[in-house]
């Protein structure tokens, strides 16, 4: 672990941390918005932890997705689109937040919550199968097919973990409009899994058999 690598992390950390707060507590008007400290503590206590794990263990690995960069274009505007819902989605909330136009009742908040870490739980299990992992679309050097456990059971399971996670953020929020923009993943999502499959059966051996052999992408008998 290396001095750099920590004060990276930490910068990139209390960035999105302070960001993100911005963005629902400044439309908002107000910091006695109990969602919103429930969605940063769900969202940034584990990924801190994580980050920890990681910069012990693996600091190679939490090196490589922070510097992680899209090189094709069709990838760069999925994140800028991905960019865009997220931050309608978090101004929208303050905006309910303010003028009080919609809301979920409280027991809703407390099980989209529960969802919101099952969701995390699950991507930290994709981490643990996948250590080919990327936050690009690419195939690594010796990369292998995992064909085992989550991945066993639908072929993009990082992707199931996170629209779990992005779509149980606008109830926590108690925010239902916010809740409808995030729908907006589902299509974005779509088109970055047809693009990075294109890209591993091209380049990675056995991945055209897996794809016959775990039919649903996301969710199993669904989709």
């Amino acid at each position: 672990m290396t001095k750099k690598l920590f004060f990276q992390a930490m910068a990139k950390f209390l960035l999105g941390l302070l960001l993100m707060g911005a963005l629902l507590f400044c439309p908002a008007g107000t910091l006695h918005y109990w969602q919103a400290w429930l969605l940063l503590g769900l969202l940034f206590a584990p990924m801190f932890c994580a980050g920890l794990v990681m910069m012990v263990k693996s600091p190679a690995l939490l090196q490589k997705r922070l510097n992680a960069k899209e090189e094709q274009n069709e990838q760069k505007a999925v994140v800028a689109l991905s960019g865009v819902m997220f931050l309608a989605a978090f101004l929208v909330a303050g905006l309910n937040r303010r003028f009080g136009w919609l809301h979920v009742p409280t027991w809703a908040v407390w099980v989209a919550a529960g969802v919101f870490l099952l969701a995390y739980v699950m991507y930290a299990e994709v981490l643990r199968e996948n250590v080919y992992l990327s936050r690009t679309v690419e195939v690594q050097e010796d990369q292998k097919v995992i064909d085992t456990g989550l991945y066993g059971v639908v072929r993009h399971p990082m992707y199931a973990a996170t629209l779990l996670l992005f779509l149980s953020m606008g109830i926590i929020l108690d925010s239902p409009l916010s809740f409808l923009i995030m729908l907006f993943y589902i299509p974005i999502i779509a088109v970055r899994m047809k693009n990075e499959e294109q890209v591993l059966e091209n380049g990675l051996p056995g991945y055209r058999e897996y794809k016959a052999k775990v039919k649903y992408r996301v969710i199993p008998f669904v989709w």
